[in-house]
């Protein structure tokens, strides 16, 4: 049985199902490969207008697999492991389409990570997010530079030092998630948000996605570099330029 579930639908949303529930959809080294290939897969399908992370069972995800974890004991596996997870987080930030984490219970450690490397996320209100590694003498160290980025530095580092676990309404006010929705109206309203992104013009979706995350660690005067410059190459897209036009038609 596939590890991730791959379905697009007519209006070009496809959702990557993680499906390892009787292990809490754990990202053991078969998953994060099935994850990178389904990333990439969604991001180059020109049917694809937006990805969307879901899972099955009631945990989105427990982070790493620990049992598998625990069979090897050299350095260079953890290297390559861990390597292998940052890739496809990075994947996520890096994709051309919008990716929205659609979160309907616990998300911790590497899980949280995934939560926190989308572009979106939403989140059932009983949902839980946390970096409880530090339970088991293990600083999440990698979660910490996805979470770091999605939360002020403080918090972050409390729930990394702490391994306390947080609710989603706790974590809608840190940044983590944008909102908390009754667990009946997840689906609906991931599939509301994607379908309203998926109905913009794709080319100025993704220039204004990687201007986005790009400008983040820049001085403002050079974010204002980069973001001229999109704008000026999103303005001199032929379809841009016919909306303006039916706009300006519209509004003598």
């Amino acid at each position: 049985m596939s590890l991730v579930r791959f379905d697009t639908d007519a209006n070009g949303i496809t959702t990557l199902t993680l499906a390892r529930a009787e292990a809490a959809n754990a990202l053991c080294e078969a998953m994060l490969k099935a994850m990178e290939i389904a990333v990439h897969k969604a991001d180059m399908d020109p049917a694809t207008r937006v990805i969307i992370i879901a899972a099955e069972g009631k945990i989105f995800c427990a982070g790493h697999d620990l049992a598998e974890m625990r069979k090897h004991h050299n350095k260079s596996y953890f290297d390559t492991l861990f390597a292998h997870c940052s890739k496809l987080m990075l994947s996520i930030r890096h994709a051309r389409k919008p990716v929205i984490a659609k979160v309907q219970g616990a998300a911790v450690a590497a899980g949280c990570q995934l939560v926190a490397s989308c572009d979106l996320a939403y989140a059932a209100e009983h949902a839980k997010f946390g970096v409880n590694g530090i339970n088991l003498g293990l600083f999440c160290s990698t979660p910490a530079v996805a979470l770091s980025r999605a939360v002020p530095p403080r918090q972050a580092l409390e729930l990394l030092l702490t391994g306390d676990l947080i609710n989603a309404a706790r974590a809608a006010d840190l940044g983590l998630i944008n909102a908390v929705v009754p667990a009946d109206q997840l689906d609906a309203h991931v599939l509301k948000v994607a379908t309203t992104i998926a109905s913009k013009q794709p080319e100025a979706i993704t220039l204004g996605k990687q201007l986005f995350w790009q400008q983040l660690d820049d001085t403002e005067e050079a974010a204002y570099a980069k973001a001229s410059n999109c704008m000026a190459n999103n303005i001199g897209l032929s379809e841009t330029q016919q909306r303006i036009d039916g706009f300006l038609a519209k509004h003598k």
